[in-house]
């Protein structure tokens, strides 16, 4: 029943959470502003940058989000080169649905920039002919990377699935008609993704495999 599986980046694929957290509390001690938690940025991943920012330091002015996102950059890009690593068996499952004809997707919450390094980085960019990053389209939740996704493939909403660890990644499958499933080791428990009803919670990503399986048996 589906043809194309959408897969966020962070969270899901790539174990990236500490790294992003890491990252955010030395930009935010560089550039003077109140240092939020650890648990605090890490309920936020999956937005976009700007986002993210005005989330974690509310009425923060335009000027001050942008320099405050040169200074993560820097600490993510050049201060810190040692790639993020995959979670486990990320790369034989995407292998298996490739085998299995579906055509495979990323919709992140990352820079253009990060997404291209971040593939380069893993090898994982084989695997995907289209994705969307929050600095070219609107930013998750809202649905607008899923619509040009799902143009660019050629497939209707009820043909596609998302593969999420966020609320966010739920909220924008939900809001554009698409099915979704959620990942639970990524940064937001069951209780915050319940409300979205994902068709399935998964412990491995390798378990997709099995779930799809199933699905595409039961028609």
């Amino acid at each position: 029943m589906y043809k194309l599986i959408i897969f966020d980046w962070d969270g899901t694929l790539i174990d990236s959470a500490q790294r992003i957290t890491q990252c955010m509390l030395r930009a935010a001690k560089d550039a003077g502003l109140a240092q939020p938690s650890a648990s605090q940025i890490r309920e936020l991943i999956g937005l976009g940058l700007p986002e993210m920012v005005e989330a974690l330091f509310p009425g923060i002015s335009p000027q001050s989000n942008q320099y405050f996102r040169t200074i993560y950059s820097h600490h993510f890009f050049d201060a810190d080169q040692q790639p993020s690593p995959t979670f486990p068996h990320v790369r034989e499952t995407l292998t298996a649905l490739r085998e299995a004809s579906y055509s495979l997707a990323v919709a992140t919450g990352k820079s253009r920039r990060g997404l291209d390094r971040g593939m380069q980085n893993t090898g994982l960019g084989e695997y995907f002919s289209a994705s969307r990053c929050a600095d070219e389209t609107a930013s998750k939740p809202h649905p607008q990377m899923l619509f040009e996704l799902l143009e660019h493939y050629g497939v209707q909403a009820s043909e596609a699935l998302l593969v999420g660890d966020t609320s966010f990644d739920l909220q924008m499958a939900q809001a554009a008609g698409i099915d979704s499933t959620a990942v639970l080791y990524g940064v937001h428990g069951a209780e915050r993704l319940e409300p979205f009803a994902p068709k399935a919670f998964f412990t491995s990503i390798r378990d997709i495999v099995h779930w799809l399986t199933e699905t595409k048996e039961k028609g």
